[in-house]
């Protein structure tokens, strides 16, 4: 696809949000089943639902648009995720597995911030009014959910990390009973 003008380079960039978002629909159930906080196990779960909704909404508006959402893959969620993998794969104190789910979530949150920023700038510039809205409404969820992450850290689930709290990671645990 050749990007000749800027609605070419809304429909592209509407195709790798909506990459992202079925990757992160993926993601998130195994980010929930890493996480040992229970609030931070809803608060995957949950945006796993919204998540969900987010894809509805990019197919609604490509429909809208005469696009076809598939076909392109999001490098850059692609790459936010597998550092996530990553991190699942650490042998981590539960807490601090916990503070490590929560930084990759936090850096997948504020990428997509900056897409729907982008986007719904685009598409109100281009006259798509309507959509330029419901591009809005998603990028107020990523900003929430990127808020809820944050105090969630702050309030517990760093302390725990800073205090050890003399757990044993899940994989040495895991280790010591198959001996």
């Amino acid at each position: 696809m050749k990007l000749a003008t800027l609605e070419d380079l809304l429909h592209d960039h509407l195709k790798d949000l909506y990459s992202a978002e079925n990757q992160l629909v993926k993601a998130l159930p195994k980010m929930a089943k890493a996480a040992s906080a229970p609030a931070l196990r809803a608060g995957f779960t949950e945006h796993l639902a919204q998540t969900r909704v987010h894809v509805e909404r990019l197919e609604q508006i490509c429909k809208q648009m005469g696009v076809k959402p598939k076909g392109k893959k999001c490098a850059a969620m692609e790459g936010l995720l597998e550092e996530g993998k990553e991190m699942m794969e650490e042998d981590a104190a539960p807490a601090v597995m916990d503070a490590g789910l929560i930084a990759a979530a936090q850096s997948v949150e504020h990428y997509e911030m900056a897409g729907y920023g982008c986007v719904r700038t685009w598409a109100e510039q281009l006259g798509h009014r309507a959509e330029a809205a419901i591009l809005q409404q998603t990028y107020q969820e990523e900003k929430a959910c990127d808020e809820k992450l944050s105090q969630l850290a702050k309030q517990t689930v760093n302390q725990k990390a800073e205090q050890g709290n003399g757990a044993v990671p899940k994989k040495t645990a895991a280790k010591s009973r198959a001996k």
